[in-house]
C-alpha cells in the first residue's frame, strides 16, 4: 500500500531533550536552521503534529517565507501545506491558533474522537478511523484522497517514537543545539521501545551556524508482510540493479539485494550479471554469501520479480535457492506473469515453507520498466 514519505523532523539539545519545563517554549535551532526548517515545510505537501503539541506549543505551523509560498502557488500548489494532527480521545482547543492560520487543515482521530469534536467542532476535517488510530491508516488516507507524497513531522515526541517502532519513517532529521537541559521532568526526542535493529545511515550532516543538522535514513528490514520504509528503499535498489542487466528477447531483467537484520548489506546481484546468460538475481546475490554465514537466516531477499519456482537453465530454481539458504524474509515489487510460467507462484511457495513475504506493488513499475520490450511473449524468468 504505497504511504507519504515521512520526514522526522527535530531539534535537541546535547542531552537529547525538546524542551525544558519552564513555561515557554525552549528555543533550540538557530536562526538560520529556522529558515532551513521554513524551506522544508515549503518542499512538502502536508506538516503533522501530535495533539500534545497543538496543546503545549499552540503554534501556527506556517510557511514563513513570501517568496516560498508564491512559488508553491506558481507551481500549482495550495501556499501553504495541509496541517495534519492525531488525537485518540478528540481533546482539542477550537481556539488553537493552529486551526486559523495557513491553509486547510485535517484531524485523524477515533469513533468517540470524532463525536467529541462534533460536540466541539474544530476548523478542520474530521476523519475518524475507528476504535483506535492506525497509522497506517493515517498515512494511506493522507496518500490516497488527500494527495500526500511527502510528509514532514515536526513532534512531539511520542509521534516520532511511534512512527520509528512501526517503521514508517523514511528520514530523520535531526538538529543538535549546543546546550544541556538536565531535567528528567522535560519532554525527550524518542521514548522506550522495541525500535528496528541496526545503524541507521548518515545521508548528510551539516553545520549550520552554532547547531548541527544530522540526516539519517533507517536500514534494517522489517518483519512479516508489512513493508517498511527501510524496505521500501532496499526494494527500490533492487529495481535499480534490474535496469543494469543485458538486454535479452528471452529473459526478465531482474535484481537482488540481500540485507541482514541489522540493516548490513550482504550481496546483491541482477540478471545476466558476469556475462552468464541464464544466472538469476537472486542466485547471483546468494553465490556471494558464504552458506555458514549467521547472518542469513535473519536477513531478507528484496527482488524485483518474485522467486522462481520453475527454471529449465538450473536444476533449483530461485525460490528453493532461498529456501536453501535458510533465509527468512523476501520483499518483492512484481508477481510473476504468465508470460513464462503459468499460475507461477513463488511468494506463495515461500510462504507455505514459512518464509515470510512481502509484496510491495507500488514498486511494480519501477520492475516493469526494463522488461517493457517483451511485450507479452513467453520468456525464461530473470
Amino acid at each position: 500500500m504505497p504511504y507519504p514519505y515521512v520526514l522526522l523532523s527535530a531539534a535537541v539539545s546535547l542531552d537529547g531533550y525538546l524542551d525544558d519545563t519552564g513555561p515557554d517554549r525552549l528555543l533550540l535551532s538557530s536562526p538560520a536552521d529556522f529558515d532551513r526548517v521554513d524551506e522544508v515545510r515549503a518542499s512538502v505537501d502536508a506538516i503533522l503534529i501530535g495533539a500534545g503539541t497543538i496543546r503545549a506549543d499552540n503554534p501556527r505551523l506556517l510557511v514563513n517565507s513570501p517568496d516560498r509560498r508564491a512559488a508553491r502557488t506558481a507551481a500549482g500548489r495550495p501556499e501553504y501545506p495541509l496541517k495534519v494532527t492525531v488525537s485518540g480521545t478528540g481533546d482539542l482547543d477550537p481556539a488553537a491558533r493552529f486551526w486559523h492560520t495557513g491553509g486547510e487543515k485535517v484531524v485523524y482521530t477515533t469513533t468517540k474522537g470524532a463525536r467529541r469534536l462534533a460536540e466541539n467542532p474544530v476548523a478542520a476535517d474530521v476523519v475518524a478511523l475507528g476504535d483506535t488510530v492506525d497509522w497506517r491508516a493515517v498515512l494511506a488516507h493522507l496518500h490516497d484522497v488527500r494527495g500526500v507524497r511527502r510528509l514532514m513531522v515536526e513532534g512531539g515526541g511520542t509521534l516520532h517514537t511511534q512512527l520509528l517502532l512501526e517503521g514508517l519513517a523514511d528520514e530523520i532529521q535531526l538538529v543538535l543545539a549546543p546546550l544541556f537541559v538536565g531535567d528528567p521532568a522535560a519532554p525527550r526526542l524518542f521514548g522506550p521501545g522495541a525500535y528496528p535493529s541496526g545503524r541507521l545511515r548518515l545521508a548528510e550532516s551539516r553545520r549550520i551556524e552554532d547547531v548541527v543538522l544530522m540526516r539519517y535514513e533507517p536500514t534494517a528490514p522489517g518483519t512479516g508482510s508489512f513493508a517498511s520504509a527501510a524496505d521500501r528503499r532496499w526494494l527500490a535498489l533492487a529495481c535499480e540493479l534490474a535496469a543494469l542487466c543485458p538486454p535479452s528477447d528471452t529473459a526478465f531483467s531482474v535484481g537482488a539485494v540481500v540485507v541482514a537484520r541489522d540493516g548490513t548489506e550482504l550481496a546483491r546481484g541482477h540478471s545476466r550479471e558476469g556475462g552468464d546468460p541464464v544466472v538469476h538475481a537472486e542466485e547471483a546475490a546468494l553465490a556471494k554469501i558464504d552458506t555458514a554465514d549467521p547472518r542469513l537466516p535473519g536477513a531478507t531477499v528484496y527482488t524485483s520479480l518474485e522467486p522462481c519456482t520453475r527454471r529449465a537453465s538450473r536444476p533449483r530454481p530461485c525460490a528453493r535457492l532461498i529456501l536453501d539458504a535458510g533465509v527468512g524474509r523476501v520483499v518483492t515489487a512484481w508477481r510473476e506473469p504468465d508470460t513464462f510460467v503459468r499460475d507461477a507462484d513463488g511468494s506463495g511457495t515461500l510462504a507455505a515453507a514459512g518464509v515470510e513475504v512481502a509484496v510491495v506493488p507500488e514498486y511494480e513499475e519501477e520492475a516493469k520498466a526494463p522488461n517493457r520490450h517483451l511485450r507479452g511473449e513467453r520468456h525464461q524468468a530473470g
